[in-house]
């Protein structure tokens, strides 16, 4: 594929992510929003009528079909990831995957096969990757200003958040899980990425419904469906051990009686030659001089584009260049099983070790 060529894009979701994908390839150049489909076909339609789409597809399927398009990005509910992913990569679409990868780890090993015999770019859409604060810790840790980086403590405290009560989002069978499975997954990607990618070895975690079941805690995401129903986690915690030996300590909620860390993201990193605390907003890196403690403030830039059209330009080079992308599918897989890990650990009260193999 040429570099200056035009990359044509199918939206499959048109619900509130995939509205965000729309609008962030819409202003990445080099990229046209080609075609739309939902299973909720007026929501498509109006999507296409709102952005000036040219094609609204009844199915998925027949989105694949369209042998004009060369990419996908697939923003449905969890439980589908997998199906669709695979069907994407089989019928020679690249794709751009919402996170969490898959609803559990036995279905994105299937979404890692599949991408392997495809030849194909499969991307995760982790665009917190891409925040201008990250990608300036990210320039200094790769230069060695942390050295080795030995422990973690990362999460996202929400004290009233929960969102779509009683819709996909709060019932396991179709989500995966709670607020571990949203934005844990965020936090995890970006903690492992930071420490340079060494796998998870093992987990031991736990998780709380204290405020779901009881319609508490609710947050401003999605319409509820109070016919529905809650069956997921609104806490949890858990420690991770790496192949290296490194740990991450990892803390999310939708709803907790809490302020801590302004109830928002954060990720603080310990490394042997400095240390960083970091969120979307803003950082500091930590080290020692002259036997006196030293902090370097990390700026935000003005005039900053946002994570989503940086990552949208790294997903249309990989597939014109044929390149792995930074969130990999590896990256992916490793995500998926943590957060498997920790439901289990929870279910048992037992630590467990992660299993790689594909078979």
């Amino acid at each position: 594929m040429a570099a200056n060529d035009q990359i044509q894009i199918g939206i499959i979701g048109a619900g509130g992510i995939g509205n965000e994908h729309i609008k962030g390839f819409q202003a990445t150049e080099g990229a046209v929003v080609h075609a739309i489909t939902d299973v909720f076909q007026p929501l498509a339609i109006e999507r296409a009528s709102q952005y000036g789409i040219p094609k609204v597809y009844a199915t998925y399927k027949e989105l694949l079909a369209d042998p004009g398009i060369d990419a996908v990005v697939v923003a449905v509910p969890n439980d589908v990831h997998a199906p669709i992913a695979i069907e994407a990569l089989e019928a020679g679409k690249h794709v751009l995957l919402e996170k969490p990868m898959a609803l559990n780890a036995a279905s994105a090993k299937q979404i890692v096969k599949a991408y392997l015999k495809s030849g194909k770019v499969l991307m995760m859409s982790h665009q917190n990757r891409w925040e201008a604060i990250y990608l300036q810790a990210k320039e200094q840790i790769d230069k060695g200003a942390l050295g080795h980086i030995y422990n973690a403590k990362t999460g996202w405290m929400r004290r009233k958040g929960i969102p779509g009560w009683g819709t996909w989002f709060t019932q396991m069978h179709k989500s995966g899980g709670g607020p571990l499975i949203d934005i844990g997954v965020h936090m995890l990607d970006l903690t492992l990425h930071f420490m340079g990618g060494p796998k998870p070895v093992s987990v031991f975690g736990s998780t709380y419904a204290e405020f779901g079941p009881h319609k508490k805690g609710i947050g401003n995401w999605g319409k509820p469906d109070w016919n529905g129903f809650y069956d997921v986690e609104d806490l949890a915690s858990a420690l991770i051990k790496l192949e290296n030996g490194s740990t991450i300590t990892l803390d999310v909620s939708w709803a907790a009686h809490t302020s801590f860390q302004d109830n928002g993201p954060y990720i603080h990193l310990m490394g042997t030659q400095g240390g960083a605390s970091l969120n979307p907003k803003q950082g500091t890196l930590h080290t020692e001089l002259f036997d006196r403690t030293a902090d370097v403030s990390l700026s935000f830039p003005e005039g900053d584009t946002g994570p989503r059209l940086r990552m949208n330009a790294h997903f249309l080079e990989c597939v014109r260049e044929g390149r792995e992308p930074i969130t990999s599918a590896i990256s992916g897989l490793a995500n998926s099983l943590v957060l498997e890990a920790i439901y289990e650990s929870s279910r048992t009260g037992q630590l467990v070790n992660l299993d790689w193999s594909l078979d």
